[in-house]
């Protein structure tokens, strides 16, 4: 069995320069590896129309066959293009992308943009997190719903995460250097997008928990992805 990946920069595996920047596609073999072998096919600044042009998604589908698992998450680079709006041509690529697979025999699963760590000003309310996926999330729990296709909701999930841990415990979860730190970034860096090997872990964690869950992945995994995964 196969789990394929396809998605943006907070999916893939990172270069090894960026170290320890790392999309949770990065960890999610440890998680699986005795029932499943990951393909991580993701790609730093993929939206769902630049992953088939590059040829990622055509590579994917070669790799495809029947029974094996394409876990699809896009969003962060979709929402930067006005033709690719969440209701337009995000939704329609998604649309097309979920039959393709669907076609080799393949079961597609839909997952929504993990949030980006963006902690607004503290309200009379408490702690507020920017939704800074506008609608793509929604929209991909709708197309699920259509679609009779199962969706890990990372969008929901990371912002509950932030939230529990807080401003300064959230922290720890991306890349945030100080200059002189790291050999790549020596003025410094401060990435509230882009996952450290603890954040990308905990992702990765919940993701095989949830594969689990739905029974897409056999029982066994619970014990090894058990630790990180469903908690909150």
């Amino acid at each position: 069995m196969k789990i394929l990946l396809a998605g943006d920069s907070t999916v893939a595996n990172c270069p090894t320069h960026e170290y320890p920047m790392s999309g949770w596609g990065a960890q999610l073999a440890p998680h699986v590896y005795t029932r499943a072998a990951v393909h991580n096919f993701a790609k730093g600044g993929a939206s769902t129309e630049s992953f088939r042009d590059e040829g990622l998604w055509e590579g994917l589908l070669a790799e495809t066959g029947s029974g094996d698992l394409v876990l699809i998450q896009f969003g962060h680079n979709d929402q930067k293009k006005p033709h690719l709006a969440a209701r337009t041509g995000y939704a329609a690529n998604l649309r097309t992308m979920v039959a393709e697979v669907q076609a080799l025999g393949g079961l597609p699963v839909l997952c929504t943009s993990v949030e980006r760590r963006h902690f607004l000003d503290a309200s009379s309310s408490g702690v507020v997190l920017e939704e800074s996926l506008e609608d793509y999330p929604e929209v991909v729990r709708e197309i699920g719903l259509e679609l009779g296709v199962p969706v890990i909701d990372l969008n929901a999930w990371t912002r509950g995460l932030y939230l529990r841990l807080g401003r300064d415990g959230s922290k720890a979860l991306f890349c945030h250097f100080a200059a002189g730190t790291h050999a790549f970034w020596p003025d410094g860096l401060t990435d509230n997008t882009h996952f450290s090997q603890q954040g990308a872990a905990l992702v990765a964690g919940h993701v095989a928990g949830q594969l689990q869950a739905l029974g897409l992945v056999p029982g066994e995994l619970a014990e090894m992805s058990g630790t990180t995964a469903g908690r909150g």
